[in-house]
């Protein structure tokens, strides 16, 4: 048999603090890269693709692509011609370029909204009628209203 060695108090409360800081360090620095993610928000682009002469083209392709990452964002128009696209934006993408592209039409339009207002819906309406791609944001909350009404 093998004599038990006690270790003395201080040995072992020095043991138990030692682990005890290392469990903190560990919490405090997942916690500093939890603090670094970024927040998202959405932005919405949506509008209507209509023929020159205002009827509305089903199942047209729409395509957003935030020109400083490339990343691309699809959506394709529904029977009247609508189309909603949902982009994931955070506070500091306010003024980014995005093109927006349907019929061979391309159009770049500047994410335009308040980084510090978090309630209002963030977005913009942009419709393709004929050959002119038209931006109208002032129009956008109440085609977002009656789209979710559907």
């Amino acid at each position: 048999m093998t004599p038990s060695i006690a270790l003395s108090y201080t040995v072992r409360v020095a043991g138990k603090c030692a682990a005890l800081l290392a469990f903190l360090l560990v919490l405090v620095t997942a916690a500093t890269a939890l603090a670094e993610h970024e927040v998202y928000y959405r932005y919405t682009v949506l509008g209507y693709v209509k023929d020159v002469k205002g009827r509305p083209r089903p199942g047209v392709q729409v395509e957003l692509v935030r020109v400083k990452t490339g990343f691309s964002y699809l959506g394709e128009t529904d029977a009247g011609g609508l189309y909603v696209i949902i982009a994931r934006l955070g506070d500091e993408s306010a003024g980014e370029a995005l093109r927006l592209s349907a019929i061979k039409q391309s159009v770049v339009i500047s994410a335009r909204f308040d980084p510090r207002d978090h309630l209002r819906e963030r977005g913009t309406r942009v419709d393709f009628v004929g050959r002119k791609p038209v931006e109208t944001p002032t129009a956008f909350a109440a085609t977002l209203k009656q789209f979710l009404k559907q």
